[in-house]
């Protein structure tokens, strides 16, 4: 027989138990034909000269369009100081005409020093208005000239329930808007233009294929301060006609975006979308997946709702909503078919978001419900044996140990950093814990995150939550088939496996047998989606994968 494509000579890892280990790869018609097949012909070859094979990365939460977007923004992220903050949105803002908005993304008030102060954007950006995002995502701090566009200054504006506006001492706005409050200034900007969100995705998309991703879960669209536009899903559909979107992409509706749908009077009530479109709708490309909601805030942001205080500011953070409220929206997407993210960081909103999920599977037992809790950033051993029960999937995010481990140990104390991100408990507890990244907020190269799932290492070189720690090899299965079971996906894609798609990358060295510190600095060679090329054709030979 003549296959379509033949990748021969290669360090095959499978991550199916059945078959963990092959030299050659046989593809044909967009999956997996065989493993080590004989007799079999190629209309192309790549002879891969040792190099690894492994599954295709997925990463089970990032933020696709926010990150596109961000890269055409003044980047804030890395920086250590305020004056270069300040100089860098001086330095935008001399570009653009007089009444252009000076967007900025990725700082960090940790690392810098403190929020930025908006007389002193007003003074950087001559007058323009000033949006900077923060790295958490969480919070937004804008100039006085947006502060009096949304009313903060003269009092008329109405501060959505979960969201603060940060005051200093003298009852003064600094221009700081801490969650559900980022919604004043949303109304500005939202909605995108659908041409610049398809856009911004397809440049992410390039990003993504180059570091090995073939499938990522987009975590909130069409509402909220997460969404950008109401035509959000047009965007991808858009990139996707265009050829630029070249991963496969899950999109999780933010619960903003759901409402009351009518139906006959035997359908369950509940919130979903117009005409009763939920979770698993689509293709293997371009799919809808879980329902968004937000319970709480950040950790970095010290917004994320404890049980405890923070070690080093007063507050046990807030919930987004009232609890009701939270737990009315779960039970009622629930109740319409959809499955359930629950974006939960403080223990405190674990327990809400616990509590909802086992009364919704009570009422309405649906197999395959599979829910899940975003982030599950701070967790007792209790939380951890509840969840196996329930049958909760944890989706923590390993890089988050290195870029800004350090000042959420400070957050919480070295009495509760080891329950920080965890990983080893929820396995030794029989859950699954795919990989992801939560980008931009972190750095989303998959080979990154594996790296931190191993050494869990914050960037001063201490070592957060030891016992935490696994080895390679479950960290690229994270990073695979559990992330391909996250989104109910483990049969067609997640292992090499014969029959599934073909979705692979091409690696310089095994990461399973490469030492730690060095699995981040793994070479992706070349990546394919359904067998073809989407990035590195020029690395195995672009006449060779062009059959």
């Amino acid at each position: 027989m003549k296959v379509d494509l033949l990748v021969r000579n290669a360090v095959i890892v499978t991550v199916d138990d059945a078959t963990p280990r092959a030299h050659a790869l046989a593809v044909h018609r967009g999956r997996v034909f065989a493993l080590d097949p004989d007799g079999v012909s190629a209309h192309a070859e790549i002879d891969a000269q040792g190099a690894a094979v492994v599954p295709g990365f997925g990463d089970a939460h990032n933020h696709m369009a926010w990150f596109g977007a961000s890269l055409d923004e003044v980047d804030l992220a890395g920086l250590t100081d305020l004056r270069a903050l300040y100089d860098r949105v001086a330095q935008r803002a001399a570009a653009l005409a007089p009444d252009a908005f000076v967007i900025g993304s990725g700082y960090d008030d940790t690392a810098i020093g403190g929020h930025p102060h908006r007389r002193e954007l007003d003074r950087a950006a001559g007058g323009r208005p000033v949006v900077l995002k923060h790295r958490s995502g969480h919070v937004t701090t804008v100039n006085s000239t947006v502060l009096d566009r949304i009313g903060v200054l003269d009092g008329s504006a109405v501060v959505p329930e979960g969201g603060v506006v940060v005051r200093d001492e003298a009852g003064e706005p600094t221009g700081t808007l801490e969650e559900q409050a980022q919604n004043l200034v949303s109304a500005l900007l939202v909605p995108y233009a659908t041409d610049d969100l398809a856009r911004a995705v397809g440049n992410a998309a390039a990003v993504y294929a180059a570091e090995g991703l073939t499938h990522v879960t987009e975590c909130g669209i069409g509402g909220g301060w997460i969404g950008r536009s109401p035509r959000e899903l047009a965007a991808y559909q858009q990139a996707r006609d265009a050829g630029t979107l070249t991963v496969r992409v899950q999109l999780m509706p933010a619960s903003d975006a759901l409402h009351p749908v009518a139906g006959h009077a035997s359908d369950p009530g509940g919130i979903g979308l117009d005409l009763g479109v939920r979770t698993g709708f689509g293709d293997d490309r371009l799919r809808i997946g879980p329902m968004k909601i937000f319970t709480d805030g950040s950790l970095v942001a010290r917004t994320a709702a404890m049980r405890e205080p923070f070690c080093d500011r007063h507050g046990h953070g807030y919930l987004q909503e009232d609890p009701e409220v939270l737990r009315s929206r779960i039970l009622g997407a629930h109740a319409t078919g959809w499955r359930v993210a629950a974006h939960a960081i403080g223990d405190r909103a674990i327990d809400l978001a616990l509590d909802a999920f086992e009364e919704m599977l009570r009422a309405h037992p649906r197999p395959g419900a599979r829910p899940r809790i975003e982030h599950a950033a701070v967790t007792s051993p209790e939380q951890v044996a509840r969840m196996a029960r329930l049958g909760v999937t944890p989706v923590p995010q390993p890089r988050f140990l290195y870029e800004i481990g350090d000042t959420m140990v400070e957050a919480v104390g070295p009495d509760r950093a080891a329950a920080l991100y965890r990983h080893a408990s929820f396995l030794r507890a029989g859950l699954r814990v795919p990989g992801s990244s939560d980008r931009p907020v972190a750095a989303g190269a998959p080979l990154l995150g594996m790296q931190s799932m191993v050494q869990r290492m914050s960037a001063s070189g201490a070592v957060i939550g030891p016992d935490e720690r696994v080895d390679a090899a479950t960290a690229l299965r994270a990073y695979t088939l559990d992330a391909a079971w996250i989104a109910g996906e483990e049969r067609e894609r997640g292992s090499l496996t014969p029959g599934k798609l073909a979705d692979f990358v091409l690696l310089s060295d095994d990461v399973t047998a490469v030492a730690p510190e060095r699995i981040g600095e793994v070479e992706v060679l070349a990546t394919f989606v359904g067998g073809r090329c989407v990035h590195g054709a020029e690395q195995v030979g672009a006449e060779q994968v062009g059959a």
